[in-house]
């Protein structure tokens, strides 16, 4: 992607709960709001392979949801339920009203709570690679997740946790200064803070799945077929709970943003230009 004076070369910025937030946006006033939440253990530059075509939709501000990415993160806001009401208030601090929202990974338990929560404050979800069920997980996730404790854990760093996560991408070549960022993102304590959000499964997906037939947004669900973290099982779980869900899975790993970036794309923007309104 060339450097534009708008967009993911163009990192800022904002102060939301005391918090510093880092964000980006392209220069479209016109159409529907995008808000793209970063996953883990990425930031948002996650999104520079997609980032044109989402570019083109709309008005998109893509932001590094605390505790994750480069924004900073406070006690209170690292588990699904509190990022979820994070969301909302990122929305209220940049103005944005019913968006379509991407947030693909952890962002994917945090933006259903704050769905089941508060009814029609997203138009559509564009979702998936993000756990609904503690007891579906595999790999290094499992192993985390699911562990009495974390003190077989304790000398694993940020870096190699990252190193490790993002190196079965078999189609993206991972540019330097990204990897580099991914692994700023959870240097020291914040390692620790992401690591936090997603032990808080065992005790919030068995909630979520409670509330998963309430939820009426729209959801497009993206999966890799071949996700060596979140089976294809765990979507298809979420698609039986989802009363408006539509579930897609590209033959790829973990990271579909990224390694299929044209299909998962295509598929964002055909379900934010009109097909999440056919469900």
């Amino acid at each position: 992607m060339t450097a534009t004076k708008t967009g993911l070369h163009a990192l800022q910025y904002k102060t939301i709960d005391g918090l510093q937030i880092r964000y980006a946006t392209n220069d479209k006033t016109d159409g529907d709001p995008i808000l793209m939440l970063s996953p883990l253990p990425e930031s948002i530059l996650a999104f520079l392979p997609i980032w044109d075509t989402i570019s083109e939709l709309g008005p998109v501000v893509a932001v590094d949801l605390p505790p994750f990415g480069r924004s900073e993160v406070n006690k209170d806001a690292r588990t699904p339920e509190a990022v979820g009401e994070f969301v909302l208030r990122i929305m209220d601090a940049f103005g944005i009203k019913t968006p379509h929202v991407i947030a693909p990974d952890i962002g994917t338990p945090a933006c259903l709570f704050a769905s089941a929560k508060h009814p029609g404050v997203f138009k559509s979800l564009v979702i998936g690679s993000g756990a609904t069920d503690h007891t579906d997980i595999l790999g290094a996730l499992d192993a985390i997740v699911n562990a009495p404790s974390l003190e077989p854990f304790k000398n694993l760093t940020g870096e190699e946790f990252v190193r490790d996560a993002v190196g079965g991408m078999k189609n993206y070549k991972l540019p330097e200064d990204v990897l580099q960022d991914y692994i700023a993102s959870y240097a020291g304590d914040k390692f620790w803070d992401a690591m936090t959000f997603v032990r808080d499964y065992p005790n919030a997906l068995p909630r979520l799945a409670k509330l998963l037939p309430t939820i009426t947004v729209p959801c497009q669900v993206t999966v890799g077929k071949h996700d060596p973290f979140v089976p294809v099982s765990n979507a298809e779980g979420l698609k039986r709970g989802l009363p408006k869900c539509k579930l897609d899975v590209i033959d790829c790993g973990h990271f579909v943003w990224e390694d299929e970036p044209q299909k998962y794309a295509q598929l964002a923007r055909e379900f934010i230009q009109g097909g999440y309104a056919r469900l």
